[in-house]
């Protein structure tokens, strides 16, 4: 029983720990889409993993919306809701998580020493102004560059495919938590990113949005049983 409880704490530190995105699991400091170096992905492909995950399985993410988030939404006219399978629960907008995968590297033997995704297909949120929509849904999280990616949809039109939404700052995360078979990291900051600012500005006609605006803090549950 003992090497069971182990095994399940091991997954979840990992699974975690690749969905908040911590600071030092981003693979270089270049801001580019791709963001990993080629001397990045040399020394991950040397290095052992300590443990992987090749199919995640639930729970979900929820970013708790910060008040200068909503209030600047307020006075932009913009009205928030969610898509698909998304939900907005006292005050937090929650994305089921519903693929993906993830590499476990010992830190100091790979950089980036966490790798993979977490999917969070068919849901999204949305901002609504006058007769404009926009959609962003199937975030994907890439825990190695600090981001997060989605589909932008401008009144049910495609307007990008897997484009940068937001990026992550980790250093206010708290220590990790488990209730049963789940497991808890609660206090990664998630940002505009300049892409998705750029995007909404130009869509709803200001230049109001930054990339420095902090949307809100993320809490992440994992099911610490890999998916079969």
């Amino acid at each position: 029983m003992s090497t069971i409880r182990s095994y399940k704490k091991t997954f979840a530190g990992i699974a975690i720990a690749a969905v908040a995105a911590l600071p030092l699991a981003a693979c270089s400091s270049s801001d580019s889409a791709g963001s990993s170096s080629s001397a990045s992905e040399s020394k991950t492909s040397i290095a052992k993993p300590v443990a992987r995950i090749n199919a995640l399985s639930g729970e979900d993410t929820a970013v708790a919306l910060d008040t200068g988030f909503t209030d600047a939404l307020t006075s932009l006219g913009l009205t928030p809701g969610v898509v698909g399978d998304g939900a907005l629960e006292d005050g937090s907008l929650v994305f089921p998580i519903t693929g993906g995968n993830v590499t476990y590297f010992k830190p100091g033997t790979a950089k980036p020493y966490v790798i993979g995704q977490i999917q969070h297909e068919g849901s999204g949120f949305s901002l609504t102004a006058g007769d404009t929509k926009v959609e962003i849904t199937n975030l994907n999280v890439d825990p190695g560059a600090s981001r997060v990616y989605g589909d932008v949809s401008v009144n049910g039109k495609t307007a990008a495919s897997s484009a940068f939404i937001f990026q992550l700052r980790g250093a206010t995360l708290k220590p990790l938590q488990t209730e049963g078979d789940t497991a808890i990291l609660e206090g990664t900051k998630v940002y505009v990113s300049p892409v998705a600012a750029s995007l909404l500005n130009d869509t709803f006609k200001t230049d109001a949005v930054t990339d420095q605006l902090l949307v809100g803090v993320a809490k992440i549950t994992v099911n610490t049983t890999p998916a079969s």
